[in-house]
C-alpha cells in the first residue's frame, strides 16, 4: 500500500537538504577511497543509521520511494550526527541511472514488499529483471544481503538467484536461532521476531566476470 504523503513533508525535508535529496538526482560518483553500500527501501532508518554508525569508513546511500517515511530516517541521521549517510527519495526500478557501472560494493534489501500476487512478480526486488540492474552497478564480486519474513518470497528469490547464475551463501530460514553478533535488526525485523515469525536471510554474490 502506498502511503499518503503528510502535509508539508517536502518542506520539512528541506531542513535535511545537506544529505537528503528529493526529486531529480544527478548520478552518484563513488569516492575511490571508500566503499559504497546501498540500502533499497530504507524505511524509517533503523538499519542504515546503525550500520553507518558502526562503519564510519564506509559511505552509505539509502533509497526510499516514500518521502514521508524517509523523513523519519533523516531525523535519525541528524540525531546521530552521521556524515557518511545520504538519503534519496528514489524508485529502485531506475537504480542503474543513479549509480555508475560497478560503483557499488554492497546492496542491502531488508523486508521488501513481497508483491504476493503472481501477476506482480516482476515488481519484486529480487526478480531477475532487478538482478540484472544490480549486476550493472555492483562491483565485480559485489554482494547483496537479503532479509525477509516472507518464506514464499524467500523461496522465490532463491530460484531467481539461481536462474541469474548467482552464488548464494549463509542461507537460513531462522536467522535468530543462532543470530550473528554483527546482525543489525531493522524495525520490521524486531516486530516480526517479537511476534515469533522466523527471519529468512542469505548473502548473494555477483560472480567476477
Amino acid at each position: 500500500m502506498r502511503l499518503r504523503k503528510k502535509p508539508h513533508t517536502d518542506e520539512k525535508l528541506q531542513a535535511f537538504a545537506d544529505f537528503v535529496t528529493v526529486g531529480e538526482v544527478a548520478p552518484i560518483i563513488k569516492d575511490p577511497a571508500r566503499e559504497l553500500h546501498v540500502e533499497l527501501g530504507t524505511g524509517k532508518g533503523d538499519f542504515i543509521t546503525q550500520i553507518a554508525e558502526r562503519n564510519p569508513q564506509i559511505n552509505f546511500v539509502g533509497l526510499e520511494v516514500e518521502a514521508t517515511v524517509i523523513l523519519a530516517a533523516a531525523r535519525k541521521v541528524r540525531e546521530k550526527n552521521l556524515s557518511n549517510v545520504r538519503l534519496i527519495v528514489f524508485d529502485a526500478a531506475n537504480i542503474a541511472e543513479l549509480f555508475a557501472e560497478h560503483a557499488v560494493d554492497r546492496l542491502y534489501i531488508n523486508f521488501c514488499d513481497p508483491w504476493s500476487k503472481k501477476r506482480h512478480a516482476k515488481r519484486r526486488l529480487t526478480n531477475t529483471r532487478f538482478l540484472e540492474l544490480y549486476r550493472k552497478i555492483l562491483k565485480r564480486g559485489g554482494e547483496l544481503y537479503f532479509k525477509t519474513d516472507n518464506r514464499g518470497l524467500f523461496d522465490y528469490s532463491l530460484e531467481q538467484f539461481a536462474e541469474a547464475g548467482l552464488i548464494v551463501r549463509d542461507v537460513t530460514n531462522d536467522l535468530h536461532a543462532d543470530e550473528p553478533p554483527d546482525n543489525i535488526r531493522t524495525e520490521y525485523e524486531t516486530k516480526f521476531s517479537e511476534a515469533g515469525v522466523p527471519i529468512n536471510f542469505c548473502v548473494v554474490k555477483f560472480a567476477d566476470e
